[in-house]
């Protein structure tokens, strides 16, 4: 039984949960959720226990000093509560976390028995992945559930994903066993400039999030940060003539996917035949995060031991003319939400 003291009755609540690790490229599902508690002062009320969920081999407690007293930060996942003001006021119980190394049917009952207890009516959780998806246009986000019903009323995709998952695809399960409406909402970031920050992606999430719980959601800085990464990455990939077709090459694709005459199946068989090439030489890489194909994959735009910067590998010429049909952007984004 979970008692939670001091948390008032709360109005409408939504919960919303982002998971550090494997989910979360770019930082940009957890810098959201961060972005939440610091614009609206959030107050921590309850903490998993870290002993249960984490290897501390994998993620390690950090030593500060406090006014001259050594103190120790264990990685676990805490729980906030936010009240979202206005005319129709509502509260949020933000859960920020790092994605648990053990346990996962046990972390999830636990984080659903304080959303029984808060009398929870949604739960949102947030994720990044990486995406053939140029830094240039905006950024994809798709909202999934595997509730048909809440699919249709909210304007929804309903998951068909099969393959690799983590917490974020764990939890929401565990929510739709349990009876809880849960949505996922996924950002697309571009896998060669994964490392984080990512703003761009994290207020692409924000914006998502406010239409999809109807509430305004301050955004500080955000839209002014995310102009600025796309500058430096515009910069980074002007330097490099290969990195620049790449780039090129991602929105020609990306802009043919969004006309009418486009066939979303061939275009989406072309990803996943450049996938297929681009990952079938190698391993996935420690530390990596979730792609549209559910593996691992590392950044590009990034220093690497030698020296030099890593180069993506050039996409293959199509075999056949695309055929005519629906656009490839719905296509795409379902086979990516894990």
């Amino acid at each position: 039984m979970i008692e939670l003291e001091g948390v008032p009755e709360l109005i409408d609540p939504v919960m919303v949960a982002a998971f550090e690790g494997w989910n979360d490229a770019g930082d940009a599902a957890s810098t959201a959720v961060a972005h939440l508690d610091k614009e609206w002062k959030g107050e921590v009320f309850a903490a998993l226990d870290a002993e249960d969920y984490y290897d501390f081999q994998v993620n390690r407690p950090t030593v500060w000093m406090d006014a001259g007293v050594r103190k120790i930060t264990w990685p676990t996942t805490r729980l906030s509560v936010v009240r979202v003001g206005g005319e129709k006021p509502r509260d949020l119980v933000l859960v920020r976390g790092i994605e648990p190394s053990m346990r996962w049917r046990s972390f999830c009952n636990e984080l659903l028995g304080f959303a029984h207890e808060l009398g929870v009516e949604l739960v949102v959780i947030l994720g990044a992945l990486l995406g053939d998806t140029p830094h240039t246009r905006p950024v994809p986000i798709s909202g999934t559930t595997s509730d048909s019903d809440l699919a249709q009323r909210m304007d929804l995709e309903e998951t068909k994903y099969e393959g690799p998952t983590g917490i974020v695809g764990i939890l929401q399960e565990a929510c739709t066993h349990a009876g809880v409406p849960a949505v996922s909402l996924w950002a697309a970031v571009p896998h060669y400039v994964s490392q984080p920050p990512n703003p761009k992606a994290t207020l692409a999430l924000l914006n998502r999030l406010e239409d999809l719980i109807d509430v305004r959601i301050p955004l500080g800085e955000l839209p002014e940060d995310a102009r600025a990464w796309q500058v430096g990455v515009d910069q980074l990939a002007a330097e490099d003539s290969e990195v620049a077709e790449y780039v090129q090459t991602l929105e020609e694709a990306r802009d043919t996917a969004e006309l009418p005459e486009a066939s979303g199946e061939a275009i989406a068989r072309e990803f996943e035949r450049y996938l297929r090439r681009r990952d079938g030489g190698g391993s996935p890489s420690p530390g990596g995060h979730a792609t549209a194909d559910g593996s691992d994959s590392a950044s590009y735009l990034r220093d690497n031991p030698g020296g030099g910067r890593a180069k993506p590998t050039r996409p293959p010429k199509p075999e056949t003319e695309p055929e005519t049909g629906p656009d490839a952007e719905a296509d795409d984004e379902d086979s990516s939400e894990e």
